[in-house]
């Protein structure tokens, strides 16, 4: 049985909020010793990887990616998608389920489950549909897609407008303790806007999208979690408003978590500059005051997880104008690096982002990993929190190069990913 020992790094445990210098000794896929303050007792012939100056905490656990298969391989690939996460410092991805044909039934979950054995680098998970063909009309089988390793449903990008049917779905869940994760987007309230609504839109002739229409259809979903006590999700909020709506919603007793994507937490409005169709994203990215509010829940722990979003798109669909262009940004692979920023800037201490990174979605799908802990899976990353870099789109390992941060300057560099104790990824010396 391979053991290696990682010695001489900073440790930190998201799970437990501990940051102190110290090793890990890995075994048979799983931490077998953390030593906090010195080195795990080891035996002859067992392989040291020196981690001075760097940072070993546990990898980040993505609930939500586009991953292209089936239907979609031009825009992802499990096997591209997966090398960009370990290139990040993702050792799970919750895939979405809105792909062509739809992941609703066992025998796509599956598919989907074979190929990632054969293709991906990193855990590959699959959220199951959470309406047949992401119709929206009737809920899909639960029973069945847990059984076959769903871990939770969603309809992706598209939210649950039925109240009657986002009503059903819940009481139906509840009786399995399922995940239901909702894209709160009113389409109605929707319509045709392109971004942000507000001044910045009115002066770039946009038509917008007002914060209504994600905090009507959230009320909407709480006011049903709390008739219903199911297990509910707000896949990513983007306003101060929705903040407020969940910590109410918290302070109450439902049973309520929620997300944000790593765009609204690090970019706004202003980005989309010269109509930049990178950053026309669902939600759209907000007036800078939204953006601090949800800075601000974050280190409160109102927000519970970050998320990628990653939404790879074609070259087609991404170069026309920006009302005519389709959603969707890459996310994966700069997440980390970006997320960095709110750690630099001291608005939230480092424990606490990667908690939201790693710990606290594995807590919410049931997983052991996200933690430092003897007998936890060695999913692991080692990570350069200083480490300056320019982005590349051309350098980054997704299939598609739609990158909302390509030039921008950051800091954090994964130096190595490991999977149940195997190196997957190493990055390329400077």
């Amino acid at each position: 049985m391979r053991e290696l020992a990682i010695v001489n790094a900073l440790l930190v445990d998201p799970a437990s909020g501990r940051q102190q210098h110290g090793s890990l000794l890995l075994r048979g896929g799983a931490i077998a010793d953390i030593a906090w303050g010195g080195a795990p007792a080891t035996g002859e012939g067992v392989k040291r990887l020196d981690a001075s100056g760097l940072v070993v905490a546990p990898g980040l656990v993505d609930l939500r990616a586009y991953l292209g298969e089936p239907g979609a391989e031009f825009r992802e690939t499990l096997g591209t998608g997966s090398h960009a996460a370990a290139a990040g410092g993702v050792t799970t991805i919750v895939c979405r389920p809105d792909t062509d044909p739809p992941i609703d039934d066992p025998a796509i979950i599956d598919f989907i489950k074979r190929r990632a054995r054969d293709k991906a680098i990193v855990n590959v998970l699959p959220a199951a549909a959470l309406t047949k063909g992401i119709a929206g009309r009737e809920i899909t089988e639960f029973g069945l897609l847990l059984e076959a390793g769903a871990v939770a449903f969603t309809d992706g990008a598209k939210a649950v407008k039925n109240p009657q049917v986002m009503r059903r779905a819940m009481t139906y869940a509840r009786d399995f303790d399922a995940l239901l994760m909702n894209h709160v987007e009113d389409p109605d309230l929707l319509g045709a806007g392109v971004m942000n609504e507000g001044e910045f839109a009115s002066r770039k002739g946009l038509p917008g999208i007002p914060v209504e229409a994600e905090t009507v259809m959230l009320e909407r979903d709480i006011r049903l979690a709390r008739a219903t006590g199911a297990r509910y999700h707000a896949a990513m909020i983007s306003c101060a408003e929705s903040v407020e709506l969940v910590r109410r919603a918290k302070a109450e007793g439902v049973r309520i978590t929620c997300g944000v994507s790593i765009n609204n937490l690090t970019l706004n409005e202003n980005d989309v500059g010269d109509y930049r169709t990178f950053c026309k994203v669902s939600p759209p990215l907000r007036h800078e005051d939204e953006r601090l509010a949800m800075v601000e829940a974050l280190a409160e722990g109102v927000i519970d997880v970050i998320v990628s979003d990653h939404d790879p798109q074609d070259v087609e669909t991404k170069r026309q104008p920006f009302s005519e262009a389709a959603n969707g940004a890459l996310g994966i692979e700069t997440m980390l690096s970006a997320s960095l920023r709110l750690v630099h800037a001291g608005q939230i201490e480092l424990p606490a982002l990667l908690g939201a990174l790693s710990s606290r979605p594995a807590e919410l799908l049931g997983l052991r990993c996200g933690r430092l802990a003897a007998g936890a899976p060695a999913d692991l990353m080692l990570l350069d929190p200083d480490a300056p870099y320019v982005v590349d789109k051309r350098k980054l390992k997704s299939r598609a190069k739609n990158s909302p941060f390509d030039e921008a300057r950051l800091q954090g560099l994964v130096q190595t990913t490991l999977v149940a104790g195997a190196v997957v990824y190493e990055a390329e010396p400077v």
